[in-house]
């Protein structure tokens, strides 16, 4: 276990008791020594954690008190480390160089151990060849993300071939596929659009009357989806 990491868990561990934790507790469910809790607890009082309590009587938590930025655990790095691997083997260009950027910014400030255990995860990604409705992408999330309409012409499974004004509200991403969700003006309800089946799409100007979020909450309940 690297040091950055049993920081966190004393910390996990703290904030999980209302009473004070004996230090013999914390190195017992840790598997460290008790002259290595006292040095983790010194340690987080100097980052600023507001621990009371003393050797031989018991530590707790005051409430209040936040994580510094950037303390993630292993798993959250190789979490993180295999998301952004995956967008970046994506063909959506812009999204893989921030996916990119992220990693590199996010490795810049992490303590060194952290920083090894990311730039030498294991966890590879295979790069996707481009498919029909990948190069639509970048224009769908700007659309999304400024909560403007979209013209596209739409060729469904039958070969029928529409021309609809659509709100996007989100974006999926399949294993061979990629949906789009969305208020159509056209059908007055909501709709999907494989991005493979867009024929044209054009980014208008005019942004959709109602917030995102309240579409997207929409949607979700009648899609039936939960809020976890």
């Amino acid at each position: 276990m690297s040091r950055a990491q049993r920081l966190l868990d004393v910390i996990q561990l703290l904030r999980s008791h209302r009473r004070p934790v004996p230090a013999g507790r914390l190195a017992q469910e840790l598997g460290v020594s008790l002259r290595t809790i006292y040095r983790d607890i010194e340690t987080l009082k100097g980052q600023g954690a507001h621990i009371d309590g003393e050797a031989g009587i018991g530590y707790v938590l005051r409430p209040g008190f936040m994580l510094p930025p950037l303390m993630f655990s292993e798993e959250e790095i190789e979490a993180l480390v295999l998301g952004g691997r995956w967008v970046a083997a994506q063909p959506d260009e812009p999204l893989g160089k921030a996916a990119k950027n992220a990693l590199a910014k996010i490795a810049a400030v992490l303590p060194d151990d952290l920083q090894r255990s990311l730039e030498t995860s294991s966890l590879m990604v295979a790069r996707r060849d481009p498919a029909a409705g990948d190069t639509e992408l970048p224009v769908i999330r700007a659309a999304i993300r400024t909560e403007r309409k979209l013209r596209i012409t739409y060729c469904d499974e039958r070969d029928n071939r529409t021309h609809r004004t659509i709100w996007p509200i989100a974006l999926g991403f399949f294993d061979s596929v990629r949906m789009v969700a969305a208020w159509c003006e056209n059908r007055d309800d909501f709709r999907h659009f494989r991005t493979d089946r867009i024929l044209s799409i054009t980014l208008t100007e005019r942004r959709y009357p109602r917030r995102r979020i309240d579409l997207l909450q929409e949607w979700k309940q009648q899609e039936g989806m939960s809020e976890s």
